[in-house]
């Protein structure tokens, strides 16, 4: 009988315990945030999940009502993951290319809604793909879809952008043992020893040579402007900045931001169960560069920064 007992206390005690540490979990992380990650988690089983499941569960697809546009090597990556940290966020794992790629783009609307992640009616999809910036037809293309939609545009410092661009290309080819010019020979042109604009590097970093085409098709209103060198080092004040242009509940914290040491990076904590970092091809390090030519480099691109800061209302403290 005393071991009936015994036996009847420890099982009550296991149910109360059982159901403190089911009511604390709930309590640590928000509910938003748990079907944010069951959507998720049903996006990467979805090949096994019915109709009928879908439907019960509220979760859809829909067409992005944000778009990081660009631009390469400013940090569309850390950036898009960083915004996922949002409860109401959803994220396209993957760079579609749907407005920059012709073949994509004729299979049609259709085609890139099924690209898209499942979602709750109430969270946001958003995608990158930073060729959207620099690719003529994009603008037009995405306004024939959504007039509206808001646009993400995050920069980094012309120079340095240009050196990153350079640096990741090189990592490629030397992944496949092939040569490759050096940075100098690049950027400066041999016949007449000025920056060389035929190098798309180059090309890229002169931002207000594709934002004023942009404009003749959304208003600035419907652009922000992240600054891609702030978002590494201090990453939560742009963030709030985004939460902000979209009309979000402001949810990132710094709980879900921490400074990584051995990456020299910040990295990423959803709840207490999950925190991911950046890919390690993140924070490649730069080959050094002729302080000569970095000089040249800045001269060249200081006016072109100046009518950015005028078009877009936001300075940066670039030289």
């Amino acid at each position: 009988m005393l071991f009936s007992q015994q036996q009847w206390l420890r099982q009550r005690f296991f149910v109360l315990g059982s159901l403190v540490l089911g009511s604390l979990f709930f309590l640590v992380i928000p509910l938003h945030t748990l079907q944010h990650k069951q959507a998720l988690g049903l996006k990467l089983h979805r090949r096994n999940s019915t109709k009928e499941q879908l439907r019960t569960l509220r979760l859809i697809k829909q067409l992005p009502r944000a778009i990081i546009i660009g631009v390469r090597k400013g940090g569309t990556r850390a950036l898009l993951e960083m915004l996922s940290l949002h409860p109401a966020v959803v994220k396209a794992s993957q760079e579609v290319h749907f407005f920059d790629n012709d073949k994509n783009y004729a299979c049609g609307v259709d085609w890139y809604l099924k690209k898209m992640p499942f979602s709750f009616p109430h969270q946001i999809t958003i995608e990158k793909s930073p060729a959207y910036f620099i690719t003529e037809e994009v603008p037009e293309r995405i306004f024939k879809m959504n007039s509206s939609i808001k646009l993400l545009l995050i920069v980094r410092e012309p120079t340095t952008r240009t050196v990153s661009d350079y640096t990741q290309v090189l990592e490629g080819k030397e992944h496949k043992n092939k040569t490759y010019n050096k940075f100098e020979e690049l950027v400066i042109d041999n016949n007449t020893c000025e920056v060389n604009t035929k190098y798309k590097a180059v090309r890229t970093s002169i931002y207000t040579k594709y934002l004023e085409h942009w404009l003749k098709f959304f208003p600035t209103e419907q652009f922000h402007i992240v600054d891609g060198d702030r978002l590494i080092t201090d990453p939560l004040p742009e963030l709030k900045l985004v939460e902000q242009f979209l009309n979000l509940p402001s949810r990132i914290s710094h709980y879900n931001l921490y400074f990584n040491a051995t990456r020299g990076f910040f990295c990423l904590r959803f709840n207490f169960m999950f925190s991911k970092c950046l890919a390690g091809s993140k924070g490649r390090i730069h080959p050094d560069v002729n302080p000569s030519i970095k000089e040249k480099l800045q001269r060249f691109f200081h006016p072109f920064n100046q009518k950015f800061y005028q078009i877009t209302g936001r300075t940066f403290n670039w030289p």
